[in-house]
């Protein structure tokens, strides 16, 4: 089943990008106007993080968010056949000198980023760095296998990006430091996390309590990495641009939890400047303070269940 699925994606990924489009924006119609995909919540999303948007603002932001979500997959599904050079006209990386500026001074280096604008392509983004440094491209394996093993070969377009699962990051960090390879990792650290593993409530978007994941804030200070947030934009269609924005060189030096907000608020602020190109579908506020206070005690710095049964 693995080699029929990549075949046959691979396949498709041989279709020049206006092909590939044209499919896309079948799809769009039938996502938005048919099948009506999540589109309850992405309303719901989008009203409640921006109050002072009118209903045409907001029906307008999220037909652009469709549009974008039908291309996403096949711009993902390029990245199988695409050629460096088609790669590098279409993907722009600003600041990778920053980057080597840090492995050139013996320290490695953490990319902190959110789910917007094709982040797929950000496995990419080792294409301006020497082919000695490790690209770290953190995953959480998907169910199905053949699908899980599709994206796989899309994050490993770089000979140098190694697809890394959520739950080994520590295990490679250290053996490439044990190695003296340089390394950079990438954290899409904007999810919602579990009951069990909420720490912190941050505001985003509008909403003053909005759980996050601490995980890689502390992975980054026992690594003492240099710590980048990863902006990207979509100047049009096909064309993407990333830009390395230093957050700390000394992520030891900061307060408890401060390289969090900060990439918070500078994620709110990517996506303030173009609504569209954030995973809107993503349930993000389905748990509230109140409900985890109700369900939940913090001893000893570890989420404990009261004597209540969960919804």
């Amino acid at each position: 089943m693995v080699k029929i699925v990549y075949a046959f994606f691979y396949t498709i990924s041989l279709l020049p990008f206006w092909a590939l489009y044209c499919i896309a924006d079948f799809e769009y119609l039938m996502m938005y106007h048919v099948i009506r995909y999540r589109r309850g919540i992405v309303r719901k999303n989008l009203t409640t993080s921006f109050p002072e948007k009118s209903a045409t603002e907001i029906k307008t932001i999220e037909k652009k968010f469709y549009r974008w979500f039908c291309d996403y997959f096949f711009e993902a599904v390029k990245l199988l056949s695409i050629s460096d050079q088609e790669l590098r006209r279409r993907f722009t990386v600003h600041n990778s000198e920053e980057v080597e500026q840090c492995f050139q001074e013996g320290q490695n280096v953490a990319a902190i980023l959110g789910h917007y604008c094709n982040w797929e392509w950000l496995s990419c983004v080792g294409i301006e760095l020497p082919k000695s440094r490790k690209m770290g491209l953190i995953y959480h394996p998907l169910y199905n296998h053949a699908f899980d093993e599709l994206f796989k070969r899309i994050r490993s377009h770089e000979e140098n990006g190694i697809p890394v699962p959520k739950k080994d990051i520590l295990r490679y960090l250290v053996d490439y430091k044990r190695k003296g390879i340089h390394s950079i990792f990438g954290y899409i650290s904007d999810q919602g996390p579990k009951w069990e593993n909420i720490h912190l409530w941050l505001p985003f978007l509008n909403h003053p309590e909005t759980p996050v994941f601490t995980g890689g804030e502390r992975i980054m200070r026992k690594m003492n990495d240099a710590v980048f947030y990863v902006e990207m934009s979509r100047p049009k269609r096909g064309y993407y641009t990333a830009t390395y924005k230093l957050i700390t060189r000394e992520p030891n030096s900061l307060p408890e939890h401060e390289i969090t907000r900060r990439f918070f608020q500078m994620l709110e602020e990517t996506i303030r400047q173009n609504p569209p190109y954030y995973l809107w579908t993503h349930n993000r506020w389905k748990r509230t303070k109140e409900e985890f206070d109700k369900l939940y005690d913090i001893v000893n710095g570890k989420v404990i269940a009261k004597n209540h049964e969960k919804n």
